[in-house]
């Protein structure tokens, strides 16, 4: 039984087309059994969210009905799924928003995030659309919750799912302690980059971006050095061990390719536009990079929850916005200018 009475509609983010997003009561419907009812506590603004408001797409993703956006939720259980399963009322969770997709088709075993058709919450890979969470109350599978430990709490919780995108690409350069880090692209995905990088003991760590506000939160949670994305030289001459590219577009993973170390590893995290890309790949082969691609995340998400908890990842600074989830409009308006914003999260409580 629910712990509190639930209304028959609540506050969600809806976009409804290219430039048309609204902040809208939706119908609550009865879950599922496999499903909790959650009373989402914060939700974070993702570039794909961006996507989905100012282009109606997201890289090939095209929405085509109304959705719920929203994917970086924490909040608390308020009524357990019905088969038992899943964390009881009263728990503190954060979500992993992925359901792998159906069927035999080959994939690496312990490799879900590559499973052909897995959906996204708030995506329009599909249609019907898989529906985000940006809503006061959302009906969640009980295999998305991750229980929070007392230590941690909503506020800082809720950069579990990008942080966990960093954990993942980090992790696909493997060991870098002591090494020499290259990040392009110092957003939100970026700066938490850097700073999984320096718990991870990196020797020295240089962030890239055009703005100053990203490089002021790369350099608060980590970075050692800053250069400008236009400053090629000063890129080339950092010769890093590893490079983590999360800017996604083709200048960036040039300056990747550029800024690192003959025999280095490059790994891109940023999504770059589905088509051929202009960049220096002859530059890769004769300086032997290795070039890896790194998507989403798996069971990285209950690292970073641990870290976050024990305070051996710190991430504060990244946030830098909140806002209530009236003012929606709003949020998304500071969270499309990298000049002024880095995380912008939305409050569904106040």
């Amino acid at each position: 039984m629910p712990t509190v009475a639930l209304p028959a509609s609540a506050p969600a983010v809806v976009v409804h087309s290219a430039g048309d997003l609204r902040i809208e009561d939706v119908s609550l419907s009865a879950p599922a059994a496999h499903e909790a009812v959650v009373e989402i506590a914060y939700g974070g603004i993702c570039g794909s969210d961006l996507h989905y408001w100012q282009h109606g797409a997201a890289g090939e993703s095209i929405l085509r009905a109304p959705m719920i956006l929203g994917h970086e939720v924490v909040g608390m259980v308020v009524q357990q799924a019905a088969d038992g399963s899943g964390p009881r009322e009263g728990a503190r969770v954060a979500v992993h928003p992925a359901t792998p997709g159906p069927g035999a088709a080959r994939y690496p075993a312990g490799r879900p995030n590559l499973s052909p058709g897995c959906t996204y919450l708030g995506s329009a890979a599909k249609f019907p659309h898989t529906e985000g969470a940006f809503s006061r109350y959302a009906n969640l599978p009980s295999r998305m919750l991750r229980a929070l430990p007392c230590a941690l709490d909503l506020r800082t919780a809720a950069v579990v799912e990008p942080a966990s995108v960093a954990w993942h690409a980090v992790a696909r350069a493997g060991d870098v302690a002591g090494k020499t880090a290259l990040v392009i692209g110092s957003g939100p995905i970026g700066a938490l980059t850097v700073a999984v990088l320096k718990r991870a003991g990196a020797a020295q760590i240089v962030a890239v971006d055009m703005h100053n506000k990203p490089l002021q939160i790369a350099t608060a949670v980590g970075a050692d050095r800053v250069l400008r994305g236009d400053d090629t030289e000063g890129i080339a001459a950092v010769e890093a061990d590893v490079v983590i590219e999360s800017s996604g577009n083709h200048r960036g993973l040039t300056s990747a390719i550029n800024g690192a170390v003959r025999g280095g590893t490059v790994v891109m995290v940023g999504l770059l536009p589905s088509g051929p890309q202009p960049v220096p790949v002859s530059l890769a082969i004769t300086r032997e990079l290795e070039l890896l691609g790194s998507f989403r995340f798996n069971d990285e998400i209950d690292d970073v929850i641990a870290a976050l908890a024990d305070g051996s990842l710190q991430t504060g600074p990244v946030v830098t916005h909140e806002f209530p989830v009236t003012r929606g409009l709003d949020a998304f308006e500071a969270a499309k200018d990298p000049s002024v914003s880095g995380k912008v999260l939305l409050n569904f409580r106040d």
